[in-house]
């Protein structure tokens, strides 16, 4: 894939609305830009951690287990149902108490089907000559885009007085219904 076209897919995948942007958007609007970008490495990390293997060895991988794709599904399902729970049960009071994490970040990035997508249809094949360079592209990406989207939180935050209770009612909704689409393309599969 051509590096022009293979950053214009990413940037479309990064861009969309998932469990990760919404923690971002909901940090960004609860903490503030600067705070948030604390969760950025987090997030690159667990990207990494996952594509760099499954751009090197994954679609030899799945092809022997094809019940893989449909567990990761799944365990992402419940993992993003389990951060809809959380966020809905935050009660007015402890809403202005930071509930996004570093830790939180990771494990929503590592359970996020984009990984998937990434690692084994828009990352060349650890073989190939443009490889690192589409690596290194990822991740500049990845960044770019949690700032894109605690920036969005952020400025939810200064353009209101309401509280980021009525953001995490509404990220808490978002991420039921992506768990339910998860579970609903894992059993598909």
């Amino acid at each position: 894939m051509p590096t022009a076209e293979f950053l214009f897919a990413i940037w479309g995948l990064l861009l969309t609305p998932g469990p990760t942007n919404t923690l971002l958007a909901l940090s960004g609007a609860s903490a503030g830009l600067r705070r948030s970008t604390r969760l950025m490495p987090a997030e690159l990390a667990a990207y990494l951690l996952v594509v760099t293997p499954l751009a090197l060895f994954g679609a030899d991988l799945l092809a022997r287990q094809p019940l893989a794709a449909s567990a990761v599904k799944l365990a992402a399902a419940g993992w993003v149902a389990f951060l809809a729970v959380k966020l809905w049960r935050v009660e007015a009071e402890r809403a202005q108490v930071e509930t996004i994490t570093p830790r939180r970040v990771f494990v929503t990035t590592l359970l996020n089907p984009k990984g998937l997508i990434i690692g084994l249809t828009l990352l060349p094949h650890g073989a190939a000559p443009v490889f690192l360079l589409h690596l290194g592209l990822f991740a500049a990406s990845v960044l770019m885009v949690a700032a894109i989207w605690a920036g969005a939180g952020a400025m939810m935050k200064r353009d209101t007085a309401e509280p980021p209770l009525v953001y995490r009612r509404a990220a808490a909704c978002w991420l039921a219904l992506l768990a339910a689409a998860l579970v609903g393309a894992a059993l598909r599969a």
